[in-house]
């Protein structure tokens, strides 16, 4: 729970999704912060680590046995990922919660996880998530951070209880770079649709574009970062908005607002585009927008695709490894074009607007992708591995 993004927000859900269920829940956290917050429930318990280093965690190293020095690599790294520094608090948590099971999301919080289970040695087992196509990733990073995480993820998680990927691609690249069979790892869509989607996707935006009259409004929801592509579609934008008048609105914050904004500049879209930057709900700009577009170049499983769907939203995606084909079932739900291709982006958006689309279908389909279908999944595979503990 340290941002705003996708593993976030389905780990909240989840949380959720088992507290309703009646369980005991403590979400544990390497540093209380992100958007996310007032969300918990009061039902769930906040254990805040503190986490103000990776460093912190050298003082495990004696104890690490074979993983010693390639968790000192990681921690002396070009800047190293901050959660490091939580393994002893989450080894001390461990040892004395003694929790039934832990799940983990990401790739160096799951490392983490599964290197202070072994180090508390109350043998929990570990349930790792993965949310991204970790091949797709790591090609198209340029920190040395991100490109370690193909040897983290052969260096840890083997020794995972089990492993769990947000989507059928996700779990067939996972296979590849572990170079283990496909069974071994399980697929379990994000939780994604809760029950108080419906709810907050009827309230009204305070934004005058939304007032009946305008122009269509397209809307794109994400992190200003290189996966999401933004830049690609401004280009398709700009093609777009020369065949007739149309708006662009961009919910989410990141490091490239400042070259979006020039870029912006640069194509002469600046007076048809607001950036709104993180909103609580963005749900009340989906069941409004004209179009959702997502321009990704790699996914997990793009949860805000589902969202979209989940508020009638009619939906355009880049074809990316991996989820939105399997969110789309191949463009039966919505329309799939290359990735970094604006003038096909261009074209499916005039397309899509002019088309319509059958709102009750995308509100049913998203309904696959339900809280309660995904946690009824997660406590079939929490009652194998204790089980099997």
């Amino acid at each position: 729970m340290q941002g705003s993004g996708g593993a976030e927000r389905a780990m909240l859900n989840l949380a959720h999704g088992l507290s309703d269920q009646g369980h005991r829940i403590d979400m544990v956290m390497a540093r209380k912060t992100g958007h996310f917050l007032d969300e918990i429930r009061p039902a769930i318990r906040v254990v805040d680590l503190k986490v103000r280093s990776p460093w912190e965690s050298l003082q495990s190293l004696p104890a690490l046995g074979q993983d010693t020095w390639f968790w000192a690599r990681m921690v002396l790294s070009c800047k190293p990922h901050f959660v490091l520094g939580a393994l002893p608090g989450l080894t001390r948590y461990l040892r004395q919660e003694k929790p039934d099971v832990l799940i983990a999301a990401m790739d160096y919080p799951n490392a983490v996880a599964i290197a202070a289970a072994a180090l508390a040695g109350n043998n929990i087992p570990v349930i790792a998530t993965v949310h991204n196509t970790l091949s797709a990733e790591v090609a198209n990073a340029s920190q040395h951070r991100i490109k370690a995480q193909l040897a983290v993820a052969r260096r840890f998680y083997p020794r995972a209880k089990a492993l769990v990927a947000v989507s059928r691609g996700v779990a067939d690249d996972l296979a590849q770079i572990l170079g283990s069979p496909g069974e071994r790892i399980g697929t379990i869509y994000n939780p994604v649709v809760s029950p108080d989607l419906a709810m907050k996707a009827a309230q009204t935006p305070n934004q005058p574009w939304f007032i009946g009259g305008g122009p269509p409004v397209i809307l794109a929801v994400g992190g200003l970062k290189p996966q999401k592509d933004f830049a690609t579609l401004f280009k398709a934008f700009a093609i777009a908005r020369r065949e007739r008048p149309l708006r662009l609105m961009v919910l989410g914050e990141g490091k490239l607002r400042r070259n979006l904004t020039d870029l912006a500049g640069d194509l002469g879209i600046a007076g048809d585009l607001e950036m709104q930057g993180f909103v609580d709900n963005p749900y009340q700009y989906m069941a409004r927008a004209s179009l959702m577009v997502v321009s990704s170049i790699y996914e997990g499983l793009s949860m805000v695709l589902i969202e979209a769907l989940a508020c009638g939203c009619p939906v355009v995606s880049t074809d990316c490894p991996s989820g939105p084909a399997e969110i789309l079932d191949h463009g039966r739900y919505g329309t799939l074009v290359p990735i970094k291709d604006e003038n096909a982006l261009a074209a499916a958006i005039l397309r899509d607007l002019e088309a319509g689309c059958d709102k009750d279908l995308l509100i049913n389909r998203a309904r696959e992708f339900s809280v309660e279908r995904a946690t009824r999944h997660y406590m079939e595979l929490i009652e194998r591995v204790c089980l099997e503990t």
